[in-house]
């Protein structure tokens, strides 16, 4: 049954219990009002969790104009909302919940035991000390004819009035974690204008010989440079069954996946030894190598081996393994045709969502007052290394004070 409209506090509902929706609900902790925190998973910060297995990367300390360049298309929409929540803001929140940090040599911040869960179950526990209530095993299912909001419950539907209405839903990566994108149905049935959700930090699709994909799935490939257009980036990535994954493909899955979707392929170019000029290269492949095979010859010579050195078999057939200066050129930019991306399900993060368009500067929805929207369901995508938690926290904190504001001026209006 719905709840009685006649309370002593308005109600901010918030639906998503990660980042965004939890920093939401501290911003409104801290009003006037009640806030409730919905979530269909059991518990809530699952994706966050998750995120924070390899090592909880909150944000990055490399200046903030280099910061908000990260951001691509969506800078201008993303920029006040940073401003408003920036890095060196958030690091500082962080150690309000008792949690030191660090920054990295690559200039990652983190916390110092490396975990999410201590983060978040302190944030937690803070959040319960102010009020707020949560919920979980609750899926969203829209608004009734009364405009109350109905959920799905192990006991049965469930119809919750909301003075205001905060929506974190996610995107649609790792749907087995909550964010399943179930959202965009139910908004574009309002006339909001939503981009199509598509995988971002990515992995990509690459045709391998049987040999390669069966010896070399789960190989790392490190030390290399991978260039695309006017774009070079140097680190690792991986060998999987289907093609290519890891942080040097995310830095730049966003141009590659654009490029895919315009011409079918995208052709990545990597560098086998990226400190190695293409002279030195050339040289030590002409030396003579006597009685030595062609494998051999380039171990001792460049250290190429393993994955490094069958890559070359991929790209090369036996003859043109044989000529040294094609071999040379091929080692400093081996072409690796990459011909689709990997589902959006597999995907670290999701491009598309909600159009800023459709959005006033508060993140509330034009089309339905009361009703605002925060973190990766967000048209806006970004590299990992700490930009997306940012940008995730940061329009959380920037929603729920527009709701509180929302709901203080709606307050004020003569009756």
């Amino acid at each position: 049954m719905p709840l009685p409209d006649h309370r002593p506090f308005p109600t901010i509902a918030i639906i998503g219990g990660g980042p965004a929706g939890l920093m939401a609900a501290e911003a409104i902790s801290q009003g006037n009002v009640r806030v409730d925190i919905y979530d269909a998973m059991p518990s809530m910060g699952r994706k966050f969790l998750m995120a924070g297995k390899g090592g909880m990367n909150i944000t990055h300390a490399e200046p903030f104009d280099a910061f908000l360049t990260r951001f691509g298309a969506r800078r201008n929409d993303i920029e006040p909302l940073l401003l408003g929540f920036p890095p060196d803001a958030l690091r500082e929140w962080v150690h309000g919940l008792g949690i030191a940090t660090f920054v990295g040599t690559s200039n990652r911040v983190f916390p110092v035991d490396m975990k999410a869960a201590p983060l978040l179950r302190a944030w937690l526990h803070r959040l319960r000390e102010r009020g707020a209530g949560f919920h979980v095993r609750h899926r969203w299912n829209g608004w009734d004819a009364q405009g109350d909001l109905r959920f799905t419950t192990p006991e049965g539907e469930r119809i919750l009035h909301a003075d205001a209405l905060v929506l974190a839903l996610g995107g649609g990566s790792w749907p087995q974690l909550g964010s399943d994108g179930a959202w965009v149905t139910l908004l574009a049935q309002h006339g909001i204008e939503i981009k199509p959700l598509r995988p971002a930090n990515c992995g990509f699709d690459v045709v391998w010989s049987d040999f390669f994909r069966e010896r070399f799935t789960g190989e790392p490939l490190k030390s290399i440079a991978a260039t695309f257009g006017d774009l070079r980036k140097q680190g690792e990535c991986v060998i999987t069954e289907h093609g290519v994954e890891g942080s040097l493909i995310y830095a730049l899955s966003a141009v590659l996946r654009d490029e895919i979707a315009r011409h079918g392929q995208a052709v990545l170019h990597l560098d086998l030894l990226p400190d190695w000029p293409l002279q030195r290269v050339q040289k030590e492949v002409s030396h003579p190598r006597g009685s030595r095979s062609l494998s051999s010859h380039l171990h001792s010579r460049l250290g190429l081996k393993g994955v490094k050195a069958s890559l070359l078999r991929e790209a090369l057939d036996a003859d043109q393994m044989h000529d040294t200066a094609l071999l040379a050129r091929t080692i400093k930019s081996l072409p690796l045709r990459l011909t689709g991306t990997r589902p959006l399900s597999e995907a670290i993060s999701t491009a598309g969502g909600v159009a800023f368009e459709s959005l006033d500067e508060r993140l509330m929805l034009t089309r339905l007052p009361g009703v605002f929207c925060a973190g990766e369901m967000l048209d806006w995508e970004a590299p990992t290394g700490g930009y997306l938690l940012s940008a995730c926290f940061a329009s959380g904190l920037a929603a729920g004070k527009g709701a509180l504001d929302w709901l203080q001026h709606r307050d004020q209006m003569p009756a």
